[in-house]
This record gives structure tokens, C-alpha cells and sequence, in this order.
């Protein structure tokens, strides 16, 4: 994967509301069809999550952090692929399990609205957050609106708003048009296969 600072790639929709848009921000720090990492190294963990607010600029993170945060971002892109009709199984949710008991995670009140967050200072502590932003979306309903892209070298989290949760691709243009055009490809050949009886 080609190292870079920050993903670009930004399909025609919305964002996701409130604090469920950090996790959406942590997921799509990698685009797996251009060959693209924003989580390169531990100083570019520790910088993103700083801009997402939830360590204090400077706060340093090591290897195994990144490790952990890597599989954590795979985690929350697989069980976001279960909201768009893939199979997660348990090993994802035990992930989100271990990162919110590793981070200490509390519930705080903030302006009078209780929030789930890390207690444990440095990496551990937002990763645990960001497990409990997804709880959070769970128990409120807009977890299941949060899905990965269908399609299998894409994987990119988008907010489906569609009134009946339907949307399947991050971008009907892109992704959408690619996967259908694909698929319109295979079953000529397959018809041009078939041998008159």
C-alpha cells in the first residue's frame, strides 16, 4: 500500500450523523482499490486521531497500537459490510469487545447526554470510544444505516438515508455502475456458452 496522509475519495452523500461520522472517518482511512494507507505508521495513528478528537495533539501511539487500530478498522468495515447483507460472524464483535475492555470504557455525561468513552489515556482510550460510538449507534438505531460498500475492492463506509435502507454501494456511479456492468458481462458469456439444443 502506497503511504499517504489522507484519503480523498469522497462519493456523493452525505456523512454520517453526529459522533457515528468518527468512526466513519477512522474506517475509510484506507482505499484498498487504489492502494492507498493513511494509517501508515504509528505518528500518522497518533495524528489522526487527534484531528478526530479524541487524544490530545502529541499523544504518541507505538506498533502494537497501530496493530490494534488496524484491526479494529477492520472490525467496524466488517460489521458495517453485515449492515449491507454480509455475514460478520463473531470474530469482529470480540474485536470491538476487547478494544472497549482495553480502553477502559466509561460512561460520561457531556451537556447532560451520556456518552460511552475511553478512560485509559493515549490510543486504547479512543479506540474504546470508538467501539462505543458504535454501541451507541446500535442501541439508537443508526448503526444499521452504516454500511461498507458491496462491492469487494471498494469496502468504503457510506451513510445509507435512503428512506428504505436500501443503498448497497457508496456510489451509484462508480461502484454501483462498475458491479452492474460486471455482472451484465457474465451472464453474455454465459449465454454465449450455452450450446442450441
Amino acid at each position: 500500500m502506497e503511504p499517504v496522509d489522507r484519503i480523498d475519495y469522497i462519493p456523493d452523500r452525505e456523512p454520517a450523523p453526529g459522533r457515528l461520522r468518527l468512526v466513519q472517518r477512522f474506517v475509510n482511512t484506507v482505499d484498498r482499490e487504489h492502494g492507498q494507507e493513511a494509517l501508515n505508521d504509528p505518528e500518522r495513528l497518533a495524528a489522526l486521531l487527534a484531528e478526530l478528537g479524541l487524544v490530545e495533539a502529541g499523544v504518541s501511539a507505538s506498533a502494537p497500537d497501530l496493530a490494534r487500530a488496524l484491526e479494529l478498522r477492520e472490525a467496524i468495515r466488517t460489521l458495517a459490510l453485515a449492515n449491507n447483507g454480509a455475514r460478520a460472524g463473531d470474530g469482529p464483535a470480540r474485536v470491538l469487545e476487547r478494544a472497549a475492555a482495553d480502553g477502559g470504557l466509561a460512561l460520561r455525561f457531556h451537556d447532560g447526554r451520556p456518552i460511552l468513552t475511553g478512560a485509559a489515556p493515549g490510543v486504547p482510550g479512543a479506540l474504546a470510544t470508538l467501539a462505543g460510538i458504535v454501541a451507541t449507534a446500535v442501541s439508537e438505531g443508526s448503526w444499521s444505516r452504516l454500511k461498507a460498500c458491496r462491492r469487494e475492492v471498494c469496502g468504503w463506509l457510506f451513510y445509507d438515508s435512503s428512506r428504505n435502507r436500501s443503498a448497497r454501494w457508496c456510489d451509484m456511479a462508480v461502484c454501483g455502475n462498475r458491479t452492474k456492468t460486471r455482472a451484465y458481462r457474465a451472464r453474455r458469456r454465459a449465454g454465449a456458452r450455452v450450446e442450441p439444443a
